[in-house]
């Protein structure tokens, strides 16, 4: 079966995390669990990131947008990712290496 393109998305985003050696955890969407939480929650050096993956022109439902909103307002970085701007996660992990090293 082949890979939708949200999951080639993840497999992107996960390739990234691994090789930035960030802890990272993909919740399980059920019913006893929180709605709207994003794809993939990344630790690097303290810093929190959450990642919601979509395919090209995906939007977020409102519950998606509220809880990254959320997220950005605790202080970790909040970002949605497709094909097309998945560069924006290099550029943040590189924001954070750099941020902790001096």
């Amino acid at each position: 079966m082949a890979d939708t393109p949200e999951k080639k998305v993840k497999k992107k985003v996960i390739e990234i995390l691994k090789r930035h050696k960030a802890y990272y955890a993909m919740p399980v969407a059920s019913g006893f669990g929180n709605a709207g939480v994003p794809d993939i929650l990344a630790c690097l050096k303290g810093k929190f990131v959450a990642i919601e993956c979509k395919a090209n022109g995906g939007k977020c439902t409102k519950l998606q947008l509220s809880n990254l909103e959320q997220i950005q307002k605790s202080g970790g970085a909040a970002l949605v990712i497709d094909e097309t701007n998945i560069n924006i996660l290099e550029v943040v992990l590189n924001s954070i290496n750099l941020e902790t090293q001096i």
